[in-house]
């Protein structure tokens, strides 16, 4: 897909990796970039730098009313939207406390959120011949992400439901990639996100304070909108800016019990403070 005189609408998109989408859109020569967000300022402030191009939408990605109003003032106001980037994406930032409001919390900005902008759009995009559905999970929806079980889970069903919606509709012109970057440079990766939209905060890897300092191989959000721009112009369901996520993926596969082994060793080396922790260890 080139995005070249598209409709894109991008949600998470006042911060982090979203606003670095609606850039990167932008540049590309997007006809309009629909920037969406909880945090109304934010959103305008990110259209505003796009310029006559860019429209900022506020919007709860959690109320499925709140995303159909969305598509439909989009496609009435602006034309059919040809790309959604369902960016949203919050931490759980738990273990087995998580409390069951917490993987309520998690589950409908890292799920919900993607199957109500489905609902909203595979029909119409099924009745004009197709459309391109990009939704950003996580490395931790193929491995894992030690200290905090509902990102984790919660990412793993992300992905799996991009996959079900590509099976689906892939042969009926709907196109899906499904982007899983691993640490990203964002506030959620700092964990100092403390309000407004935490999906701007983007869907890497999530290691909560101080970790990320001890971390390799973190990648700025624009390398990850440079990343997004070729996996969408090559169609691929899979959007890897950490290009090891696939081999790591396949040794999950070929023995999951070394794997296992592996990925306690990075926890025990993340809560010990170790520095120059490889992410996740090979």
């Amino acid at each position: 897909m080139e995005l070249r005189d598209r409709v894109c609408v991008v949600t998470g998109g006042a911060g982090g990796i979203g606003r670095e989408l609606c850039r990167r859109f932008a540049a590309e020569g997007a006809r309009a970039v629909v920037v969406v967000d909880r945090d109304a300022d934010g959103a305008l402030a990110v259209a505003d730098e796009i310029g006559e191009r860019g429209v900022a939408r506020t919007a709860d990605v959690t109320v499925e009313a709140d995303v159909e109003a969305l598509v439909e003032h989009t496609e009435e106001d602006i034309g059919p939207i040809d790309l959604f980037a369902s960016n949203a994406g919050i931490l759980g930032r738990a273990g087995l406390e998580a409390d069951d409001e917490t993987w309520a919390r998690v589950w409908s900005v890292n799920v919900l959120a993607h199957v109500y902008a489905a609902r909203a759009l595979v029909p119409r995009m099924l009745a004009r011949g197709g459309g391109y559905l990009l939704q950003t999970a996580s490395a931790a929806g193929l491995l894992s992400q030690p200290g905090d079980a509902p990102y984790s889970v919660t990412k793993h069903a992300a992905v799996a439901f991009a996959e079900w919606l590509s099976i689906t509709y892939g042969d009926q012109g709907i196109k899906v990639s499904c982007l899983c970057p691993m640490a990203v440079d964002t506030p959620m990766l700092r964990g100092g996100v403390a309000g407004g939209d935490e999906a701007g905060a983007g869907g890497g890897a999530a290691l909560g304070p101080g970790a990320a300092a001890a971390v390799q191989g973190v990648l700025s959000p624009a390398q990850v909108a440079d990343a997004v721009v070729d996996g969408l112009r090559e169609e691929r369901f899979l959007i890897l800016p950490h290009p090891e996520v696939a081999t790591f993926e396949q040794r999950r596969a070929a023995d999951r019990d070394r794997w296992l082994a592996g990925m306690r060793r990075l926890s025990a080396a993340l809560a010990s403070g170790e520095r120059d922790v490889p992410l996740p260890p090979r």
